[in-house]
């Protein structure tokens, strides 16, 4: 499709396409709960014979993710594959095949919100020193952000980091998300990185909108035609320049992030 298009349903274009990356916060669910029409959306999908593919900017792993969709209220079996820009970074924090990584050194400051179990969770199984202060680090591990902490908050923390050069590994690169309860926007992690970015730190990502998380979540749908492929999502900034980096179609959720923006 070479032309934007608004739509109230997705039955419009559900015909063209034969595989969907679905976003998951914000479109899927809020993070306590599925969205009820998003739950019957894939439970039609899956009736249609569509291949459906979540793929997340989340620090989550992809085992606690797929775990989870249950008790969102979805089948984790209609999910051909489920993966996470936390995933991606794991598994080559733990493998080290990428040179990046190689060249890392092992002292590593984790930034997490230590209140949540999957942030502390995700360095599970990894070999590295975690170092309680930044001037010890070799690297910045960032996964998800305290909770009440403005981007100004980092400030002082980046600071100290950019004197010595450390880079950034940003586990979530989304720059915001809405609060479950109250509706209200919320920073993330990709927001910390792009401060540093600004500051002239190295940060990497591997999530949304890099090329390589589309990459590793289709490797297994090489002869499905790009042009059949659709990925949904509530983010310009992520999901529409993702899809527009891998080479296929997007749709936007307006009713996420940029509602702001749309519904006025």
């Amino acid at each position: 499709m070479n032309q934007v298009i608004s739509i109230e349903r997705l039955s419009k274009v559900l015909n063209q396409y034969d595989l969907f990356i679905i976003d998951q916060w914000g479109v899927l669910h809020n993070g306590i709960m599925g969205y009820h029409h998003a739950i019957d959306c894939i439970k039609n999908l899956t009736k249609s014979q569509k291949k459906l593919i979540i793929v997340s900017n989340s620090s989550k792993r992809k085992h606690s993710t797929i775990n989870r969709l249950p008790k969102l209220g979805f089948d984790k079996e209609d999910f051909a594959e489920v993966l996470t820009s936390g995933e991606m970074i794991w598994q080559n924090l733990y493998s080290k095949s990428n040179d990046f990584f190689k060249k890392l050194g092992s002292k590593c400051y984790h930034l997490t919100d230590e209140t949540k179990e999957d942030g502390l969770g995700f360095v599970n199984g990894l070999e590295y020193d975690f170092v309680e202060k930044i001037e010890d680090a070799n690297f910045i591990l960032g996964c998800t952000t305290s909770p009440d902490f403005t981007t100004l908050d980092y400030v002082p923390l980046l600071e100290k980091a950019i004197k010595k050069n450390i880079p950034f590994i940003c586990a979530n690169p989304d720059y915001e998300t809405v609060e479950s309860l109250k509706g209200n926007l919320i920073i993330c992690m990709g927001t910390v990185a792009e401060l540093y970015k600004d500051f002239g730190g190295s940060v990497f990502i591997m999530g949304k909108p890099s090329i390589e998380i589309y990459k590793e979540a289709t490797k297994d749908f090489k002869k499905t035609d790009k042009k059949r492929m659709l990925a949904i999502g509530d983010s310009i900034h992520h999901d529409i320049k993702g899809a527009m980096n891998f080479g296929i179609d997007s749709l936007l959720v307006t009713s996420g992030i940029h509602k702001s923006i749309f519904n006025k």
